[in-house]
């Protein structure tokens, strides 16, 4: 039973992760967390829950990345330079994670995923802020339609950025797209479908990094993260195919309905002990 039901939470989280650029994690946190206090499912702390996400992470990541590809969406030069911070950010978050007990994670994981769900509702209604091409590193875009991006950013800003997300990504075991594809878009200016399959090439190594540091910490549940895998990899490939067919307002709506009522749960769960 334990199987079927990570099998369908992997498959669902992966498939909105990989449709918008989130990676899943937001979505497979909260259910472990949620099935751990459960009776007849095994305890799960939550240094299990981050450690066993991000490294199903990793399947997310290089199934839609490889999905991506084909469609040429992906600015491997950007998230190369994003990785500078993401990477070293997500490690030390992993060793933060460390730290947090359940309440204290429940809390401050529930306000994350608050904001979050702030982020969604607002990043379709700002304007990307202009940038300066003197001031850093300028690419252009060109689509499957013939149209054609521009779009730029200052490396030590997007570095920087990547850092903090990075950081956030280890401690809570989120694939940080959620907040990467809206500085990519609102900040950066770059187009849509890039900003979201250049998170998902991030959320590769990133999640890789992390992972490893989650292993020597003995925070992977290989069970369970076997029995996501499937429905992770499966995800990824029907998210990106969503992507490609569908405007996302709707599921986005949707996602951030439940994310809201999860986080407000999270810090009820908190605070009450």
């Amino acid at each position: 039973m334990e199987w079927v039901i990570l099998l369908i939470v992997g498959l669902l989280a992966s498939s909105l992760g990989s449709l918008i650029g989130l990676g899943g994690g937001i979505i497979v946190v909260p259910a472990l967390l949620y099935f751990g206090g459960l009776s007849w499912f095994g305890h799960v702390s939550p240094q299990v829950a981050v450690g066993t996400s991000l490294f199903t992470m990793i399947f997310t990541g290089l199934s839609s990345t490889l999905a991506y590809m084909k469609r040429k969406t992906v600015d491997y030069k950007s998230g190369l330079i994003f990785l500078i911070g993401s990477g070293p950010g997500s490690i030390l978050g992993a060793w933060v994670t460390e730290k947090l007990n359940l309440h204290s994670f429940s809390i401050f994981f529930g306000i994350f995923i608050i904001f979050v769900s702030i982020v969604l509702l607002l990043k379709d209604k700002l304007k990307p802020i202009p940038y300066r091409k003197d001031k850093g590193i300028v690419r252009t875009f060109r689509d499957n339609e013939g149209k054609s991006y521009e779009y730029g950013f200052n490396p030590f800003v997007g570095i920087l950025i990547a850092f903090i997300v990075g950081f956030l990504s280890g401690i809570f075991g989120v694939g940080g797209g959620s907040l990467m594809v809206p500085t990519m878009i609102l900040v950066f200016f770059f187009p849509p479908h890039v900003a979201v399959a250049t998170s998902m090439f991030m959320i590769l190594p990133t999640s890789v990094l992390s992972s490893i540091t989650h292993v020597v910490l003995g925070n992977v549940n290989w069970l369970y993260a076997l029995a996501l895998i499937p429905g992770a990899w499966i995800g990824a490939k029907v998210g990106v195919y969503l992507n490609s067919k569908l405007k996302s307002k709707t599921i986005v709506l949707i996602l951030r309905t439940i994310l809201v009522i999860v986080g407000l749960q999270l810090i009820y769960e908190g605070i009450i002990g």
